[in-house]
């Protein structure tokens, strides 16, 4: 409902767009105060002032009655197009506000005089003393022990995890992010799932910047534009590994098996795949590189897909993980082939599977202790104050077993 304001002289009458109704209920208010303009807030008898003294920000009309209600850290934040949070910080002289933030929403408490409930503050500045993990399938081996190590170091720290897994449902992952923010974790690790994905989800990059305006993210994941801190493997180096050691051994034919293209992890690996290729003058097959999900199922319909085509089969496979190299490994033996012997086969990951699988699997291992280390202590030292780098690389080593021979 849209209202128009007719001035006149010591009087000001609202009309309405609707004006049968208005008369109808009784609404006939006349404000014997010069200077006050008003607009419609809803079509209940409620509006906001465009310009007040200092002490008045929000009236309700009720026959003839102004009736003032104070501000609180809601309307502030709406005002100054922030989050509550953010205005909370500002308040509270937290360092992580950007300084353009920081100054309207002290002006537009300056404004309004406005005075915080001590009681109120002191419940919003509260510590719970937990902190959230949030794993996209603890199903998988490499998150498993991601969150095993992380839960350790937690619990040294003195605080108590909280551990969500989103089952690979990017819906759910985002459900269980506001579930801890609303539960007022302290702060929150995330590992994988759309932080993953290699064109950030803008919406998805907002939730996460509306969480950090009070909670602080630390990602396994490179979200681009997103304020949260990240703890990532270096998967370029991870590649440089694995295909150096295939070299040393020979190979000239390498597969790339498993995973999909838009997840930057898989992305990146097959990028630098690709490079590694050519400086080594060996030319780049297209059928060697195959998408599939994260899988023993996946990587034994990838590596069935290269026998069915009936053409020169590669001398060493890499999987994009050790389920996908446990389905390869199945697929090639139903094909009265033998690992190392016919085709050798490396693994990223280097979880439990990877040594007790038949052969054991030559891998690409990621240092779980000190990842999970890196994750929990990154969080804990935002907590207490102290500065750490926006971006943080876990190194990778690779651990020769028995599935890699001399070709």
């Amino acid at each position: 409902m849209i209202f128009q304001f007719l001035y006149v002289p010591m009087v000001f009458i609202i009309k309405s767009s609707s004006e049968k109704s208005m008369e109808k209920r009784g609404i006939f208010c006349k404000i014997a105060t010069l200077g006050l303009t008003f607009t419609c807030k809803k079509s209940i008898l409620e509006f906001e002032m465009k310009r007040v003294s200092k002490n008045w920000n929000r009236v309700r009309v009720s026959r003839g009655r102004f009736i003032k209600k104070e501000k609180n850290i809601y309307t502030i934040a709406k005002e100054a197009g922030v989050s509550p949070a953010t205005v909370s910080r500002v308040m509270t002289k937290n360092a992580r506000v950007s300084e353009e933030k920081r100054k309207k929403v002290e002006e537009i408490i300056q404004k309004y005089d406005y005075r915080p409930n001590a009681l109120a503050q002191g419940l919003t500045n509260a510590r719970t003393k937990i902190i959230g993990i949030l794993a996209a399938d603890m199903m998988n081996p490499f998150y498993a022990q991601l969150v095993d190590e992380c839960v350790k170091e937690i619990g040294a720290s003195g605080y108590v995890p909280m551990i969500f897994s989103s089952q690979s449902s990017y819906e759910m992952e985002e459900q269980y992010l506001q579930k801890m923010f609303d539960l007022r974790v302290d702060a929150i690790i995330l590992m994988g799932g759309k932080s993953d994905q290699l064109v950030t989800d803008l919406e998805y990059v907002d939730l996460l910047d509306r969480i950090t305006d009070t909670t602080p993210i630390i990602t396994t994941g490179k979200i681009e534009g997103s304020l949260c801190y990240q703890v990532c493997i270096d998967e370029m180096a991870s590649v440089d590994l694995a295909m150096e050691h295939l070299f040393s051994l020979g190979h000239r034919h390498i597969a790339l098996i498993g995973g999909k293209n838009h997840i930057r992890s898989t992305y990146d690996k097959r990028m630098r795949y690709r490079m590694l290729l050519r400086k080594n003058g060996i030319t780049y097959r297209e059928r060697y590189v195959t998408d599939s999900d994260y899988n023993i199922e996946g990587g034994y319909q990838c590596m069935e897909k290269l026998f069915q085509e009936n053409r020169t089969m590669p001398t060493a496979v890499i999987a994009i993980n050790d389920f996908s190299a446990i389905g390869i490994l199945r697929c090639i033996e139903e094909h009265h082939l033998s690992v190392p012997q016919d085709i050798s086969l490396v693994s990223f990951d280097g979880t439990f599977l990877s040594d007790i699988v038949n052969p054991k699997l030559t891998s690409v291992c990621y240092d779980y202790a000190s990842f999970g280390k890196m994750l929990a202590a990154s969080a804990v030292k935002l907590l207490s104050g102290e500065e750490i780098p926006k971006i943080q690389q876990c190194v990778s080593r690779l651990i020769v077993r028995e599935s890699t021979v001399l070709q």
